[in-house]
C-alpha cells in the first residue's frame, strides 16, 4: 500500500525511495526503530521496537524468519551492529549480500562524526552493503541528506573510511548523481587484502617453497584456487599460518577455537583452506563454499606376509578339521580299548595312530578288525587329503589374511591414525557399533613417532584418495615404509572438500561461483595432476597405487630348505621325544631288574 507523499516527512520520503529502488527484491525487510516513522514497504516486513536487553533475540527471530535486510532508525546504531554481529554467529540463516540502511535521528543532526564512528567498528568490516543517511543541511522547507557508505575495498588502512556516494534533496526528491548506493558487488576488490589460514599439507597447500621454483613460495590445489580468486577479483593474499594446531578444533561455546577453525571463527582470517571437509559442527559457525573436490578416506595397512615355513605341515587342514581328526583319534582309541578289554599298556593308542597315518598293523583278531576296519578307510581318506593339501601348500605360496575392510582393523584390534584428530570428525556422529569400535582404536602421534611406527607393522595410516588418482599421504610415510604396506579396498568414509569462510561472508558467493567455473573447465583435475607430478614423491605414490598388484612370489618349482623347515621341525621333535622315552624306559627297566634278584635270594 502506497502512502501519499504529501503526508510524509523528508526522511520518510527518502526511505520510501530507497526501499523501492534497492529493497524491492528482498524476501523480507526488518525495520528496527525506536521512534515513530511512516514507511511503505514493497515486500513483506517485520517491525521491531528495540529492547536493549533482548535486542539480540529480537534480531535473531527476524533473521530466522528470513527478514535479513535491515532498515535501522535508532539512537545508537553501534549497539544494533554489535547485536547484529552476534546474530550472524548464532543464527542459521546465511547471506552474503545483506543490506543495512541506517537512518539518522533528530539528535544526530549535528553529529558530523557519526558515520566515522559507525564505519570504524569492526562489525562494519564484514558487511559490504551498508548505507548511512546523514543530514547535510536545511534550505527553507527542503532538507538535504548525504548518502554514505564505507570504502570496504582497497587499501587496508582506508576500508573503514566513510565514502560519500550521493545527495538527496527533499524538494525535488532527486538524487544529485544517480549512482548505485550499494556499489560493493565484489566484482573488484581494488587490492584489498584477503587473509587465508592454512598450513603445509600436500597436495592441497605447500608453503616455504624455493623461490627459484615458485616465485610466491607457495603452491597447491587450494592455493591455486585462492590465487585464481584474487586474480579474478583483484585482491592480495596474506597467509595466516597454522602449522602447530593445523585443522584445529572449536571451543564448546562456539565463540572461538584453535587452528584454521579458530582463525576463521575469530576473524583472524577471512578464508580457510587445506583439505577442509564439510563437517556439521563447523558448518554451524562458518560458511562453506561449493565442493572443491571429493576425497575418499581410507588406510594403508601392513601388507600380508608369507606364512612362516614351520606352519606348512599344519596348513592343509583348517583348525576345525584338525579338531575333528583329534576327536576321531580319541574316539577310535576308546573303542579299541573296550574291544581289547582295557589292556594295561598304550597299545590301542599306537594302533589307532598307526592306522590313521596308513601304517601296517600286526595280525589281530576278528574282534579288533571290526573296530579298525572303518578306521582304515578314514585313515586312507585323511592321508590322501593331507598329502594333496600339503603338495598345494608347498607349490602355491600362502599369505597372512590381508587387511581390506574396516572390520579387519577392528577384529585385529590394530591401531590406525595420523597426527591429528581431524581424521575422525566425520565419523564421530555415527552410532554404528563398528564405527564406535573403529574410533576407539584411532591414535594420534607426533611426526617422529608415526615415522618410527611405519616400520613396525603395528599400525595403519590414514590417507586420502583424490579424484585424479593422487593420494594425500603424510610425509612420515617414506618409500621404504610403504614397500611393506597395502592400500585397503574399503573407504572409511568420503567427504566433500570445501573452503571455509566466516558466517555470511561477502566472499562466499564469489568463491562458490569460481569453484563451479573451475569444475566446468576441468582445471581441478589438471591442477591435482600438475601439483602431484611437481611436488609429491612419485615413488611413494606409485608404491601405494600398485600396492595391491605386487607379485605374490609365483609358483614354487623347486623346494629349498626353507620350504621344508616345518617338516624337519616335526621330525627333530619326534626324534628328541623318542630319545627321551627310550632313556626313560632303560632307566625304569634297569631299576626293576636290579631289584628283582635281591628279593628272590632273601
Amino acid at each position: 500500500m502506497l502512502i501519499p507523499t504529501s503526508s510524509l516527512l523528508p526522511l520518510e520520503l527518502l526511505l520510501q525511495a530507497l526501499t523501492q529502488n534497492y529493497l524491492s527484491s528482498s524476501y523480507c525487510i526488518t525495520f528496527v526503530s525506536d521512534a515513530s516513522i511512516t514507511f511503505s514497504s514493497p515486500v513483506s516486513f517485520m517491525y521491531i521496537i528495540p529492547d536493549e536487553e533482548n535486542l539480540i533475540e529480537q534480531i535473531l527471530y527476524a533473521s530466522e524468519m528470513g527478514c535479513s535486510d535491515y532498515v535501522v532508525h535508532v539512537k545508537r546504531p553501534d549497539k544494533f551492529l554489535a547485536a547484529f554481529e552476534r546474530v550472524v554467529h548464532i543464527g542459521s540463516i546465511r547471506r552474503s549480500d545483506r543490506k543495512i540502511i541506517i537512518l539518522p535521528r533528530e539528535e544526530d543532526l549535528n553529529d558530523v562524526n557519526l558515520p566515522s564512528k559507525v564505519f570504524s567498528m569492526k562489525e562494519s568490516g564484514f558487511v559490504a552493503n551498508m548505507l548511512m543517511v546523514s543530514y547535510y543541511k536545511r534550505e527553507a522547507e527542503c532538507v538535504i541528506f548525504d548518502l554514505i557508505t564505507h570504502k570496504f575495498v582497497g587499501s587496508d588502512e582506508l576500508i573503514h573510511e566513510p565514502f560519500y556516494l550521493d545527495r538527496w534533496n527533499s524538494c525535488n526528491s532527486m538524487f544529485d548523481y544517480q549512482v548505485n548506493l550499494f556499489p560493493h558487488d565484489m566484482s573488484d576488490l581494488y587490492g584489498k587484502t584477503l587473509k587465508v589460514a592454512c598450513f603445509t599439507y600436500k597436495p592441497y597447500v605447500l608453503l616455504d617453497l624455493d623461490p627459484a621454483i615458485e616465485p610466491l613460495e607457495r603452491d597447491g590445489i587450494d592455493v591455486r584456487i585462492i590465487h585464481e580468486f584474487c586474480r579474478w577479483l583483484n585482491c592480495s593474499i596474506e597467509i595466516v599460518r597454522e602449522d602447530v594446531d593445523e585443522w584445529g578444533d572449536i571451543y564448546e561455546n562456539e565463540t572461538g577455537g584453535i587452528g584454521i577453525i579458530g582463525s576463521v571463527v575469530e576473524d583472524r582470517a577471512d578464508i580457510g583452506i587445506t583439505s577442509l571437509y564439510s563437517w556439521y559442527e563447523e558448518w554451524r559457525v562458518m560458511d562453506f563454499s561449493a565442493a572443491v573436490l571429493r576425497t575418499g578416506i581410507t588406510c594403508i595397512a601392513p601388507a600380508p606376509r608369507l606364512l612362516s615355513s614351520w606352519e606348512m605341515p599344519l596348513m592343509p587342514f583348517t583348525w576345525y578339521s584338525w579338531l575333528a581328526v583329534i576327536f576321531t583319534f580319541f574316539y577310535a582309541s576308546l573303542g579299541l580299548l573296550i574291544a581289547q578289554g582295557f589292556p594295561p599298556d598304550a597299545t590301542p593308542f599306537f594302533t589307532v595312530f598307526a592306522t590313521m597315518i596308513a601304517q601296517s598293523q600286526d595280525d589281530v583278531s576278528w574282534r579288533i578288525r571290526s573296530v579298525t576296519g572303518w578306521l582304515l578307510i578314514v585313515g586312507l581318506i585323511l592321508g590322501c587329503a593331507y598329502g594333496a593339501g600339503l603338495a598345494s601348500t608347498f607349490t602355491v605360496p600362502r599369505f597372512e589374511p590381508s587387511i581390506d575392510m574396516m572390520q579387519d582393523i577392528v577384529d585385529r584390534k590394530m591401531e590406525w591414525g595420523a597426527n591429528s584428530e581431524a581424521w575422525t570428525f566425520s565419523l564421530r556422529p555415527s552410532s554404528e557399533p563398528l564405527i564406535k569400535n573403529l574410533l576407539g582404536q584411532f591414535r594420534t602421534y607426533s611426526f617422529e613417532e608415526l615415522e618410527r611406527k611405519s616400520f613396525t607393522r603395528s599400525m595403519a595410516f590414514s590417507i586420502e584418495k583424490l579424484p585424479a588418482g593422487t593420494f594425500a599421504i603424510g610425509e612420515y610415510l617414506t618409500k621404504e615404509a610403504v614397500l611393506d604396506m597395502m592400500l585397503m579396498t574399503e573407504d572409511f568414509y568420503y567427504e566433500q572438500c570445501v573452503i571455509w569462510l566466516r558466517k555470511s561472508s561477502p566472499y562466499t558467493e564469489k568463491v562458490s561461483t569460481l569453484v563451479g567455473r573451475l569444475h566446468q573447465s576441468g582445471l581441478m583435475l589438471a591442477w591435482e595432476t600438475q601439483v602431484a607430478l611437481k611436488y609429491l614423491n612419485y615413488k611413494v605414490q606409485l608404491e601405494v597405487r600398485l600396492s595391491r598388484s605386487k607379485s605374490d612370489g609365483g609358483i614354487t618349482k623347486i623346494l629349498n630348505l626353507n620350504d621344508v623347515v616345518g617338516v624337519f621341525i616335526i621330525y627333530v621333535t619326534g626324534i628328541m621325544v623318542s630319545i627321551v622315552v627310550f632313556i626313560g624306559e632303560v632307566i625304569v627297566y634297569h631299576h626293576k631288574n636290579n631289584k628283582g634278584p635281591n628279593n628272590g635270594q632273601e
